[in-house]
């Protein structure tokens, strides 16, 4: 199944597009950041994000795993989360979809992503009808930012959820 699931690159069709995110591949280490209601840290955590190429390089797929497995209690015991997020390019939307798997937590959630300005935007409303938005920014080649950030008005204010600043791994 990994050699049918892994790709070497990103497929030519949509290189240029494809590199929004392509340009993630590879292993991070994370500083994850969680804010309550109030905007004061609930609490502080080390993860690790890992990025590759899928699905005849159409596909970006990464795992996020948070506390880092180092870290994690012994097998069988839930702590954290471990999931899983596939990613492709549109054209016929020009934008990427993008769906969160967080099993641990019982999570599925879809994501229409865009580049604006710099930054990598994802999108989706909630089943309350509030917006959720992940923002990837400052993009380096060996580090990047992202947050997660909510609105209940419309998308007039919006309130940190959550941060993580990521360190590529050696």
């Amino acid at each position: 199944m990994t050699e049918a699931l892994h790709a070497k690159g990103p497929n030519v069709e949509y290189r240029d597009k494809l590199m929004q995110f392509g340009r993630l591949v590879g292993s991070w280490d994370l500083d994850v950041i969680y804010y309550d209601e109030s905007g004061k840290v609930q609490r502080r955590t080390p993860g690790e994000w890992h990025f590759g190429w899928a699905l005849e390089g159409r596909v970006i797929e990464d795992v996020w795993i948070v506390p880092p497995r180092s870290l994690r209690p012994s097998e069988g015991q839930a702590s954290g989360e471990y999931g899983v997020t596939l990613r492709f390019y549109d054209p016929r939307i020009d934008a990427w979809r993008s769906t969160w798997h967080g099993p641990v937590n019982g999570i599925v959630w879809p994501f229409i992503a865009r580049q604006v300005g710099e930054e990598m935007v994802l999108d989706r409303t909630r089943e309350d009808e509030s917006l959720s938005r992940w923002i990837f920014s400052k993009i380096e080649p060996d580090s990047f930012y992202w947050r997660a950030i909510t609105s209940t008005d419309g998308g007039k204010t919006w309130r940190l959820e959550q941060e993580m600043f990521a360190k590529r791994r050696r």
